[in-house]
């Protein structure tokens, strides 16, 4: 019987006529790569966060390889990142040739714990990758102080959190470069793609030519000299690659739906909160499991709502049988392959990952399916 429900998707993008609209003037315009709606796609983003400069990329990945690159460390010096996070919040470390130093999460927010990063800084440490784990604020009044005393670097992974604020000021500015994702599954979307925003504005533009293979001028800012009839220079076509760049740069098609997804963010997360503050009223009839993160249910931008279990695996067992999806996000960084050679003391993160498990959250989650999945939660404790 169960076999004939829908299912509840753990993630699931909110696009509608909107966005195809966008998408149509984009083709209607036949300039679908690198052009003016990225631009503006830009200006929004930098008007809305109060930043300095934004530069739209293909990916929250590229936006932190690129993030790290900005600043020029000497090869084999260290960064600091959170244990507890997707792999791509290190991996920007290695592609730059420096050391990802692994910082246990705090027991609470399942953030970077402060303490033990203070344990594990040293002269060699330059940087550190601040996670904003599920769309939780890391208190970055705090975060900040500690940079300032130990002279490092701050980049905010804000894949989770686009929207959201710590102490009325937007997550995303408080570091030197804020790094945000536009993957199909989070906030919001352009199906794939990323941004970099700062304060910084020279930063920004340094790495302008980073993101499109390290060409000086890109082909948008050279069209309109095309067949200028008061111009008759010959050398419109011309440009010089001066830096080892890559192909990360944002297109128009994505751009045009980022643009609109940005007008409806702030509906979206109200949405996810409402649907938070359902979860945690039937998360009080599950005594064998609490609410993942210490949720502020009436405001803040969460991208995934989650609870911890011990029996993990019969909770997904018994969600599945109802046709409700779940997750574990994360995995640590520790328990990958790849990041073997820079095992640390992560006792937080070790114990409390094999009982995280994430419930569907996204803004086309109906009432009714939040209260699905909390039925079926109740249900398996009755």
């Amino acid at each position: 019987m169960s076999n004939q429900l829908p299912e509840v998707r753990l993630f699931q993008p909110l696009l509608g006529d909107e966005e195809l609209a966008a998408v149509k003037a984009a083709f209607d315009r036949s300039w679908v790569g690198l052009g003016g709606e990225v631009s503006a796609f830009e200006k929004e983003f930098e008007d809305y966060f109060g930043a300095a400069a934004a530069l739209g990329v293909n990916s929250g990945t590229a936006a932190l390889q690129l993030a790290v690159e900005a600043f020029g460390f000497p090869e084999g010096k260290k960064v600091l990142v959170n244990d507890l996070t997707f792999v791509a919040s290190a991996t920007c470390i290695l592609i730059n040739r420096l050391v990802p130093v692994l910082v246990d999460c705090d027991p609470v927010t399942l953030g970077m714990d402060l303490d033990d990063a203070a344990r594990k800084v040293d002269s060699d440490t330059v940087a550190m990758v601040v996670v904003h784990y599920g769309g939780h604020p890391a208190p970055m009044d705090r975060v900040m102080e500690f940079a300032r005393r130990h002279d490092l670097k701050v980049i905010e992974d804000c894949a989770h959190c686009i929207g959201g604020d710590y102490q009325g000021r937007k997550l995303g500015t408080w570091g030197d470069v804020g790094c945000f994702s536009f993957e199909e599954k989070k906030g919001m979307t352009t199906g794939d793609g990323g941004m970099m925003v700062s304060a910084d504005r020279e930063l920004i533009e340094r790495m302008r030519p980073h993101r499109w293979v390290g060409i000086d001028k890109d082909t948008w800012r050279r069209r309109d000299s095309y067949t200028d009839t008061g111009d008759l220079d010959t050398k419109h076509w011309h440009y010089e690659v001066a830096v080892l760049g890559y192909k990360y740069n944002m297109n128009d098609l994505a751009a045009s739906i980022g643009r609109v997804q940005l007008r409806k963010l702030a509906a979206m997360n109200e949405t996810k909160r409402r649907a938070i503050q359902r979860y945690l009223g039937h998360l009080r009839a599950c005594p064998d499991m609490v609410p993942l993160l210490p949720y502020e249910a009436d405001r803040g931008a969460y991208w995934l709502f989650g609870v911890r279990v011990a029996d993990r695996d019969g909770v997904i067992r018994h969600l599945k049988q109802r046709r409700i999806s779940t997750g574990v996000h994360y995995m640590p960084l520790h328990a990958h392959p790849l990041f073997e050679r820079y095992n640390a003391a992560v006792p937080n993160s070790a114990a409390i990952w094999p009982t995280v498990l994430t419930l569907p959250l996204h803004a086309r989650l109906t009432d009714a399916e939040v209260d699905r999945v909390g039925c079926a939660l109740v249900d398996r404790n009755a």
